[in-house]
Formats: structure tokens, sequence, C-alpha cells
């Protein structure tokens, strides 16, 4: 049962230290680097807005013509 418990308690402070690691490696990103990734997120925004468009566009006018106008 003592076995158990230390090996709860060493699974946390594993993951602490682990997490502790990742933060002091983390840094934040630089302007450059920054304006990438929103211009990739822009770009990804306007692709899933036209798919999403198209996609109405065309089921509108399937639907129609499957229900029949009703």
């Amino acid at each position: 049962m003592a076995d158990q418990i230390q090996e709860f308690f060493d699974v946390q402070r594993d993951f602490i230290k682990d997490g502790a690691q990742f933060m002091t490696r983390c840094t934040k990103p630089d302007q450059r680097e920054y304006l990438k990734i929103c211009q990739a997120v822009g770009v990804g925004f306007i692709v899933m807005g036209a798919v999403g468009y198209i996609v109405k566009l065309v089921h509108i006018p399937v639907n129609n013509v499957l229900v029949g106008g009703a």
C-alpha cells in the first residue's frame, strides 16, 4: 500500500518537474513570427469561409430539387 502511495506522488512530482522544464524552454514569438502566425490563421479563416460558402451555395439548389420546393 505504501508503494502505491509513493508511486502516486512520484508521478505527480515528475509531472510538475516536466511542466516546469517546458515552461522555462518556452519563448514568446518575435514580431516576424507573430505576423506569420496571424497571416496563417487569417488565410485559414478565409479558406474555411470560402469552403463553407461554396458548400452552402451548392446545398441550397440541390435541397430544393430533392424536396421539390416544398
